[in-house]
């Protein structure tokens, strides 16, 4: 019987830690695609200093959030928005409408996708 109670705290435990990484990869992601959209308005604004800026806090806050989901997730994915983020740094930089607002689109895809894998659904396990 203790065995059995054993392996079922495991398993409940297990099975929380799972949700709670789920919801935490969730929330890191949402507040890097808000980031993601300041840039895309002040772009659209023809802002070009304050997109700038904006990238810079994006990639601060990708730093920051994104410093613990290679523990979690394939390592090319997050080095493709590493990647991703240092050419639309420069896109910016050049005040290329076309490419950045199009790398903001990879960019963004790329964020939003990553929570997307990780949940537990029929698509995924199939």
């Amino acid at each position: 019987m203790r065995l059995l109670t054993t392996l079922l705290i495991i398993f409940v435990a297990v099975v929380a830690l799972g949700f709670w990484t789920n919801h935490q990869l969730t929330v890191s992601a949402n507040e890097l695609l808000l980031d993601v959209d300041k840039i895309r308005g002040e772009i659209n604004a023809e802002n070009w200093d304050s997109a700038s800026e904006h990238t810079e806090a994006l990639e601060r806050n990708w730093d920051r959030r994104g410093k613990w989901w290679p523990a979690l997730l394939d390592h090319e994915e997050i080095d493709n928005i590493d990647f991703a983020i240092a050419k639309n740094k420069e896109y910016i930089a050049e005040r290329n409408t076309p490419l950045a607002l199009g790398q903001l689109s990879e960019i963004r895809q790329m964020i939003k996708h990553i929570p997307e894998k990780g949940t537990i659904n029929l698509t995924n396990i199939f």
